[in-house]
């Protein structure tokens, strides 16, 4: 019976080993990668992008030539002809063809070529942004994922803890060197860290489907996470150029504040005349009169009092607009310098704080835990001294992690202000 149990078990491990074996490790580069290939919504910006630069390449085009038919001086029904049919009779009537093609200015047709091409740069600006905020999310979630897992590991050594507590106890209980009270309180504790580790295990779930939708993923695909990423270190602070560089919402408004200007040139270039040619022939219904035609070329006067007053009133109003996006280019760059700033300041604080942790508090908490459980061990200690111990040192344990946590989160918006 006992080697049956002992194989069993033994079965178990190697499926469980097998199955966590299936289980890929997704690192954040690969998740990120992955991210900025098939998220839908950067697939929109792309699609825009493509849509707008096959609409440039049509932007120097011609209008459609206009072609018609009908008479010319053909007489109105009842109407009496004249003297020998000389003049305006059936006879003297023409059919006529006509053929028209307006032609645009070839300025005109280049300038709103590149102006075309600027409104593709937009939406690349634009994916660019998006997918800055869509990392940060990403990123967000992946290192609370690595907290929520170095939690796990505590958790389950508080429960390794509180069931050997609980078991010594009770085995101490028949000879009064345990009370029944503290018992019951360890058995309170144990079932407190088994709800910790179910509410846990819950939440990395979710961490896990939030990172399936960014990576347009199905919610039941299952992965592990690198749980050794670290939080960035704070870098020198950069300059306004470089800022202003990196930043893909500055970008966004430069590539916007050029298709404005490439439209405001556009739209003065409506002063510039188009063209026009016209040709119609004419053939009489009486084979002995010649034929004839008519080719005309004609010119637009844009500079017309009465037609220049849109596009000038139109050139203004572009010229104001685009002031107004350089006033906010400034203010975006000067927020977004200054909030650099503290938020470098904020990180080193924030990692200052872990550190202490790590080599200071929890350290001598783990100490004080070891001596008083060793005392309880070699009789000269009680139970519930060594649970208010290692109730310290787990709410230690538990704050660092949140500090912890918040030093990822911190470092995820600083990477994001500085688009790393």
């Amino acid at each position: 019976m006992l080697n049956t149990r002992i194989y069993l078990a033994a079965l178990l491990l190697l499926l469980v080993t097998a199955a966590s074996g299936q289980t890929p490790v997704l690192p954040l580069d690969t998740v990120l990668n992955r991210i900025s290939r098939n998220n839908p919504m950067l697939q929109e910006f792309e699609l825009r992008a493509q849509a707008q630069n096959a609409m440039a390449k049509g932007a120097r085009s011609q209008m459609a030539p206009m072609v018609g038919a009908g008479v010319f001086m053909y007489p109105y029904p009842g109407q009496m002809p004249m003297e020998g049919e000389e003049m305006g009779g059936k006879n003297n009537a023409m059919y006529m063809t006509a053929v028209e093609q307006d032609i645009m200015n070839p300025a005109k047709l280049k300038a709103r070529e590149k102006y075309q091409f600027s409104k593709a740069a937009i939406e690349e600006a634009g994916r660019d942004y998006t997918f800055n905020q869509l990392r940060a999310q990403a990123k967000t979630a992946y290192y609370q994922w690595v907290v929520l897992e170095k939690k796990r590991s505590v958790l389950l050594e508080s429960q390794r803890i509180m069931q050997f507590m609980l078991k010594l106890g009770k085995v101490r209980y028949p000879y009064n060197q345990s009370s029944l009270g503290s018992i019951y309180k360890a058995e309170g504790r144990l079932g407190e860290v088994e709800n910790m580790l179910v509410m846990n295990e819950s939440e990395i779930t979710m961490r896990n489907i939030q990172l399936n939708m960014l990576m347009n993923l199905p919610p039941e695909n299952r992965f592990r996470i690198d749980s050794t990423a670290q939080a960035p270190e704070p870098a020198a602070l950069p300059d306004s150029s470089s800022l202003s560089a990196a930043r893909s919402d500055i970008r966004q408004i430069d590539r916007t504040i050029e298709s404005m200007q490439l439209n405001l040139r556009l739209e003065n270039l409506q002063r510039k005349p188009d063209f026009g040619i016209r040709f119609e022939n004419m053939m009489p219904r009486d084979r002995m009169m010649p034929q004839s035609f008519t080719l005309m070329g004609m010119v637009s006067i844009p500079i017309a009092p009465w037609s220049s007053k849109m596009y000038k009133a139109n050139s203004k109003a572009m010229s104001l607009e685009i002031q107004g996006m350089q006033k906010g280019r400034e203010n975006l760059l000067n927020e977004a310098r200054n909030m650099v700033a503290s938020m470098a300041l904020e990180l080193q604080t924030k990692r200052t704080q872990v550190q202490n942790y790590e080599k200071k508090i929890i350290p001598a908490l783990r100490r004080n835990y070891e001596t008083t459980l060793l005392g309880y061990e070699q009789n000269t200690g009680q139970l519930p001294l060594v649970i208010d111990a290692w109730e310290a040192l787990n709410m230690a344990q538990m704050e660092y992690l949140n500090n912890l946590e918040q030093l990822y989160l911190i470092g995820v918006n600083y990477e994001k202000e500085l688009e790393k």
